[in-house]
């Protein structure tokens, strides 16, 4: 039997700038653009100085964080990053001494948040895990060794991180344990459109992993292009990579294998037309269909996935992660579901979540984990 699951876990100790959702209103956004405005001048007024004052008590600067997450010393010129929330050092030059800011373009994410990752993916437990969003290598050996055990999770036996085409710690993460083995990887990410760009903005990559009993899995972990504020554009992108991560799946099928599986974060409902080459061109079955896939504890409100039935209900998210399935493969599934317990929810007893989630910034992600149990 093996259980496979895939989470967009949305990096693990941090987080670049870009992706972290502003809390915060007008006045606060308006004061951040004026100061960033003054700050670049290059000949500042003699009212500058006062205003620039001004802003920053306005946005709290002088509440500084006794708790460094990077220092500057004077040893050789090197930036050190502070306790285990952090990826290592970086060196800025090994001859002279470094005097001077650094623009830290991510920042950490919440404690509470990282402990509610290892705690949801020690629970679910799987043979084979897919991660999206994980920030580098190094992040996610620290993380398998060191958050999994805390919550008697057993550590993975191989693990690896390819980096691809976004450059903002979006990179893809595969960990099997349990004598399921990574035996080939190819990456996608240096495929090219017409116009000379990048089809996949992420990356795709093609794994091939051994069971215990030898059969050949072949898994292709995908991260589709996500919703931006240009929807026609990006749908098409989306579109453009589904229709190519179709062909790849067809030249495997055509070739005679039977265990295939498409899995990761499609950013789209299943009914968006920009998904429909993998969902309505091809004999991939999404594992959510199959008739024991479970979601909801017996006194929540939605018993399925996310779809269009669940999302009527009231439901506030829609389906964006998704586990695909040669014919054989959904014919061999035993069980499935996901895991929502680490998802914060914006309304009140909406589902069961971790006692250990008291806010949203201390939910492991904005997305479930999908798995399932299939006999191979």
């Amino acid at each position: 039997m093996m259980k496979i699951a895939t989470f967009n876990i949305q990096n693990l100790f941090h987080r670049d700038k870009s992706l972290v959702k502003i809390q915060a209103g007008n006045a606060v956004i308006n004061w951040l653009n004026e100061m960033d405005h003054l700050m670049r001048k290059y000949s500042k007024t003699a009212s500058d100085p006062d205003r620039i004052k001004d802003l920053s008590f306005l946005l709290g600067f002088g509440k500084i964080s006794r708790k460094s997450y990077a220092v500057m010393r004077r040893r050789g010129g090197e930036l050190f990053f502070q306790g285990c929330y952090s990826s290592g050092e970086i060196q800025a030059n090994s001859l002279t001494d470094w005097n001077g800011w650094v623009a830290l373009q991510t920042l950490p994410v919440d404690p509470f948040s990282t402990q509610n990752k290892a705690r949801v993916i020690a629970e679910v437990n799987a043979d084979v895990l897919l991660l999206q969003e994980v920030e580098d290598r190094n992040s996610l050996l620290e993380f398998n060794h060191q958050f999994l055990p805390e919550f008697n999770g057993v550590p993975y036996r191989e693990l690896l991180v390819l980096q691809g085409n976004d450059g903002r710690g979006q990179e893809m993460g595969m960990l099997t344990k349990n004598g399921f083995q990574i035996q080939e990887v190819r990456t996608y990410s240096n495929e090219l459109d017409d116009r000379g760009k990048p089809v996949f903005d992420k990356n795709l990559v093609k794994y091939e992993i051994t069971t215990p009993s030898k059969n050949k899995i072949c898994l292709l972990a995908v991260h589709l292009q996500e919703q931006g504020k240009d929807k026609e554009n990006c749908d098409a992108l989306r579109f453009r990579q589904a229709h190519r991560v179709a062909e790849i799946y067809q030249e495997l099928r055509d070739q005679g294998q039977e265990y295939v599986i498409v899995a990761g974060t499609l950013n789209a409902v299943s009914y968006c037309f920009s998904l429909a080459p993998l969902l309505q061109k091809t004999d991939l079955k999404d594992v959510s269909k199959h008739p024991g896939y479970n979601v909801a504890g017996k006194k929540e409100k939605d018993t399925s996935y996310l779809g269009m039935k669940a999302y009527k209900m009231g439901l506030n998210t829609k389906q964006k992660d998704y586990i695909l399935l040669s014919p054989e493969m959904f014919r061999r599934v035993k069980n499935s579901g996901l895991n929502r317990k680490a998802v914060w929810s914006e309304k009140a007893f909406q589902w069961s979540l971790y006692n250990t989630i008291k806010n949203e910034k201390q939910a492991a992600s904005q997305h479930p984990v999908v798995w399932g149990e299939i006999e191979i």
